[in-house]
């Protein structure tokens, strides 16, 4: 009988990145600072809602509330029950230009660059809002891009304070990872996968993925990532 082959990566059909971005890509979370950018530049008395903010997070630490329920507690407060995309586009647009200009690990973009450069696809998979999530991908060269979504039962202009759906976080993240793969025809046994994340929470991804990189990793991760031999990495020794 002759051994079995062992495919190199250049035999596979299809090679994807997935990247993670809240303290994966950026420096640190962007949801929180997003809503602030809007607030101060649209109708800063929301500003004064802030200690309301505040009552949500603390719901949500004593789990009265779960993460999707704060999320779109805090939209409403310091944007909106209901507001028009139009009217939020641009504010995304500059929040996106200070992300990337400010907030970025130079280590995940020379990363996102040579994966790019060996071929893969790249895949932003991340819990926060297609909202800015879309502007932050195209300046990173980024096509493919799973976030969470906002209701628009009205029309394409209209965006309500409420999910669409699951957050696109954990098992739900991955679950939307399965779908985008399936819709792309990109089966398991095609694919070499490598995927990147700072947070625990992104164990399915990173359990599914041949190469699994711990970027930067929460505690809990890094505990994690060597019983699993995944790689830990830290990118914010370069700026």
């Amino acid at each position: 009988m002759e051994p079995q082959t062992v495919p190199t990566v250049t035999d596979y059909a299809h090679r994807v990145a997935m990247y993670d971005m809240d303290r994966t890509i950026t420096r640190s979370g962007t949801y929180s600072g997003f809503l602030m950018h809007v607030a101060r530049r649209r109708q800063q008395w929301r500003l004064l809602l802030l200690p309301l903010v505040g009552l949500a997070g603390a719901g949500y630490a004593l789990r009265l509330i779960d993460r999707s329920r704060l999320k779109a507690i805090n939209l409403r407060l310091l944007v909106g029950k209901r507001f028009r995309r139009s009217e939020i586009a641009p504010l995304a647009e500059s929040y996106a230009d200070k992300v990337i200009a400010r907030g970025l690990h130079a280590a995940a973009l020379e990363q996102i660059a040579a994966d790019r450069a060996a071929g893969y696809r790249l895949l932003l998979a991340t819990a926060s809002f297609h909202l800015y999530v879309d502007a932050i991908a195209r300046r990173l060269g980024i096509d493919d891009v799973l976030a969470t979504r906002l209701d628009e039962p009205d029309g394409a202009d209209h965006v309500h304070a409420r999910l669409a759906g699951d957050n696109c976080y954990g098992e739900a993240k991955f679950a939307r990872i399965s779908d985008w793969l399936a819709a792309n025809e990109i089966t398991r046994d095609q694919a070499h996968v490598r995927a990147y994340s700072d947070h625990v929470s992104d164990h399915p991804m990173l359990h599914f993925a041949d190469e699994a990189v711990a970027t930067t990793p929460s505690r809990k991760l890094k505990l994690l990532a060597p019983t699993m031999g995944w790689q830990v990495v830290d990118w914010r020794g370069k700026r």
